[in-house]
């Protein structure tokens, strides 16, 4: 099984995935393997939070040039993590929490 810090990689901070902030939605770059279960367990691991869902995305890389030659940024999985606001006991007694404290100030 993989480590939690190599399922989420870094979050996506752009004006919608802020806006949704306020939804308890968070957006992070997820590891292109894993699947919905394993990023769900990775959150809850790093973050001391409840999921509630999780919704995936494979983003496809876009295109970019440099004088005459055309490249491509690499492709990546996007996950849209939606969290209980509650602050709760989690199943195996742990206290949750109702927010990321990552993203706090940012909205």
């Amino acid at each position: 099984m993989k480590a939690p810090q190599d399922i989420i990689l870094k979050p996506v901070i752009t004006e919608k995935s802020v806006d949704n902030m306020a939804e308890s939605k968070y957006t992070f770059k997820v590891a292109k393997d894993a699947n919905k279960v394993e990023i769900a367990q990775a959150a809850e691991a790093l973050f001391s939070v409840e999921v509630v869902k999780v919704n995936t995305m494979n983003c496809t890389g876009r295109a970019k040039r440099v004088g005459r030659f055309v490249g491509k940024k690499p492709d990546y999985k996007k996950a849209i993590i939606t969290i209980n606001p509650e602050p709760s006991n989690g199943k195996d007694g742990k206290k949750r929490k109702g927010t990321i404290e990552f993203f706090d100030g940012m909205f």
